[in-house]
């Protein structure tokens, strides 16, 4: 079978968003992508109009690339399951925003970071209990829900470092507790292997999957860090072919979104880094 593949921005254009997104959209034709998957907060700027939007929609439409699909980085600062009440509105409101410009883009999932027990590379945000996190960002995405329904958009949770939802069992309660097809799972391949596998993920979970970021992770020291993300997609410890065979069976039509930030690289980690996209965007197409 076919699958819808796209690249992520970050590895095109970098975090401070200095690539726009039209020039984005031709990488992504010139290597071959059936989309690109852009990043609010940094290449799109989050107070962007309907018209901006739809012009980039128009633009990705014209030369064949969809944009199913967005991301971003913001949740890491600013958390939905903040017992700050203040941190928490201002997470809905960026939520609120998030959702609008994935509808006028005709994207049908945005990724969201649900809350964070902890951020590791980030001494100065707070240790949150697991039990605070769950409470507030339920409470959280309640509100944000009639808007992603209303807009016909995807709220997909990302399984990520957060020390939060750590097992598909888990994940698969906590979406299941919403009673929406609107709220989802935004899967990660690389990050599920730090304590598992992500074909076992993807069984589980099964349709509710929206959206899947392709990378690969090498374990290393009964577990491995963030060293454990390399540049090559398929240098790593994940089975390839055992997650293709789990997303034809359980979640055939989700879009895949390479995602390639060599954290091995650090601290002399570069992005963008062109070379590396288009290395990432080869293997892509020979892997899927």
């Amino acid at each position: 079978m076919s699958f819808y593949k796209a690249i992520n921005y970050w590895v095109l254009g970098g975090f401070d968003g200095g690539k726009g997104s039209f020039e984005a959209i031709d990488d992504a034709v010139a290597m071959g992508m059936d989309g690109l998957e852009l990043t609010v907060g940094d290449c799109i700027p989050i107070d962007i109009t309907a018209v901006e939007c739809a012009q980039i929609k128009v633009a990705a439409a014209e030369v064949g690339i969809r944009i199913r699909t967005l991301a971003t980085g913001f949740y890491w600062g600013c958390s939905l399951g903040s017992p700050d009440e203040m941190e928490r509105t201002k997470a809905i409101e960026f939520t609120c925003k998030y959702i609008k410009i994935a509808a006028a883009m005709g994207a049908e999932t945005i990724l969201v970071v649900p809350g964070a027990v902890d951020v590791d590379w980030d001494p100065s945000r707070p240790v949150v209990s697991y039990q605070t996190v769950w409470d507030n960002s339920v409470k959280s995405l309640n509100q944000l829900l009639p808007e992603a329904e209303k807009n016909n958009v995807n709220i997909a949770l990302e399984n990520v470092w957060n020390k939060f939802l750590l097992s598909p069992m888990e994940m698969k309660m906590y979406v299941d507790q919403f009673d929406s097809n609107n709220i989802g799972v935004y899967f990660d391949t690389g990050n599920c292997l730090i304590n598992g596998y992500p074909q076992h993920w993807i069984e589980i979970l099964g349709s509710r999957i929206k959206a899947v970021h392709i990378k690969n992770f090498k374990r290393s020291d009964s577990a491995g860090g963030l060293h454990g993300f390399g540049d090559d997609l398929m240098a790593g410890d994940i089975d390839f072919e055992a997650v293709k065979k789990a997303l034809e069976t359980y979640c055939p039509d989700v879009p895949l979104t390479a995602e390639m930030i060599p954290f091995s690289r650090l601290p002399d980690m570069v992005l963008p880094d062109m070379v590396l996209a288009c290395d990432t965007a080869s293997k892509l197409l020979k892997m899927f």
